[in-house]
């Protein structure tokens, strides 16, 4: 899969429940995703919703070769329920030069090798749900998100360079980007009471809330 100019793309192993979370928001994000999966009838399923979904068993020596890797920003392997697998894919991302590596684990021990394997991250179901997964893979402003619906999301970003020195009044985020600013955080305090008149500094963060579908727009 050959990456778009400013988008990035992203690999994913294994199409379950959590899988196919990280993909279908890395996608709303504004990523290129190619989804792959053994299960034929899961990669079918999720194929109208990314960019490439593939048909592959990475326990298969060569199931990698076609695949373009070394294309990718990031790796994403989620299949927890056979190690071999996950090992294997980790490693065809290590040996393709990928830059970031993150594995779902299902328990301590199966953490232990893939970090041992050279995962960049780890995280377990328990702990880290995919929609969450997939906006910090995404980009690096991102210091929180809340799912409060479907459709709606609350984030928190770092503000980004270009808003420095600038206002809400100059800005226009809620007409431009369709991003509603709750709340500023500044030097540790949290406030709701911004006035659109206050520009921004280096190192505020702001809490916004848009539908799903702008989450793009804060992509730097």
């Amino acid at each position: 899969m050959k990456k778009q100019e400013s988008r990035k793309s992203y690999a994913i192993f294994g199409l379950g429940e959590f899988g196919r979370s990280v993909a279908e928001e890395l996608m709303a994000a504004g990523a290129d995703v190619m989804a792959i999966d053994k299960d034929e009838d899961l990669v079918s399923d999720i194929a109208p919703h990314v960019t490439m979904a593939i048909q592959v068993d990475a326990t298969e020596l060569h199931a990698f070769d076609t695949l373009g890797l070394s294309n990718m920003d990031g790796v994403i392997v989620t299949i927890t329920s056979c190690l071999e697998a996950s090992i294997m894919a980790i490693m065809a991302a290590k040996e393709a030069g990928v830059p970031f590596i993150l594995a779902k684990s299902g328990n301590k021990t199966m953490t232990s090798i893939l970090e041992r394997i050279g995962a960049d991250k780890i995280v377990t179901p328990e702990r880290d749900g995919g929609i969450r997964v997939a906006r910090n893979i995404v980009n690096g402003n991102f210091i929180d998100f809340f799912e409060l619906s479907k459709r709606v999301r609350m984030v928190e970003i770092s503000v980004k360079e270009e808003w420095i020195g600038k206002n809400l009044k100059e800005l226009s985020l809620r007409q431009k980007h369709k991003l509603n600013v709750v709340a500023l955080r500044r030097d540790e305090e949290l406030t709701t009471n911004i006035s659109p008149d206050q520009p921004f500094r280096r190192g505020d963060s702001v809490l916004v809330i848009t539908d799903k579908k702008y989450i793009g727009e804060l992509i730097s």
